[in-house]
């Protein structure tokens, strides 16, 4: 799967059901109509990946951990702990109820790609996230200052 761009804004009805927006929907393509949606690790809300997205990610998993180690089955059985979700005819998701209550019972949401997958955050704590320019600027110098482009390699 290609890598996916764009943030948007959602209504989510009572059923927790949303439309997936055109602009990611033609992004993904002909792909399959099945999804894969999980809490996020790092942050309150959800993550929505493609099933063959997921399936490789579940796959490069399995090989780095030792399901016979209990700390390794632990992680896996977290990182793995998942709904398959599909499309419907109305280009429409359900999120099972298992994992709407990460959102708040939000009407609004918004869908932020993060590369592979789509994080699905409530609307009201998408925009508490913190914001400031001086210490996002701080962060890439730390971690991406001494980044190395691979077309060419000179420092940036």
């Amino acid at each position: 799967m290609s890598l996916l761009f764009g943030i948007e804004r959602c209504k989510m009805d009572s059923n927790g059901r949303f439309k997936l927006p055109v602009a990611l929907k033609k992004q993904l393509g002909a792909e399959d109509n099945r999804f894969v949606i999980r809490r996020s690790i790092y942050a309150d809300c959800l993550e929505l990946w493609t099933f063959a997205s997921f399936e490789a990610e579940v796959a490069l998993l399995t090989k780095e951990l030792n399901r016979y180690k209990k700390e390794d089955l632990d992680l896996l059985r977290r990182l793995v702990r998942c709904n398959v979700i599909e499309i419907d005819t109305n280009d429409r998701l359900l999120i099972p109820s298992e994992q709407k209550d990460c959102l708040k019972a939000a009407k609004d949401i918004v869908l932020q790609s993060v590369g592979r997958f789509i994080e699905i955050w409530d609307f009201n704590t998408y925009n508490k996230m913190d914001t400031n320019s001086e210490d996002f600027a701080s962060l890439v110098n730390e971690r991406l200052g001494d980044f190395r482009n691979n077309d060419d390699d000179t420092a940036r």
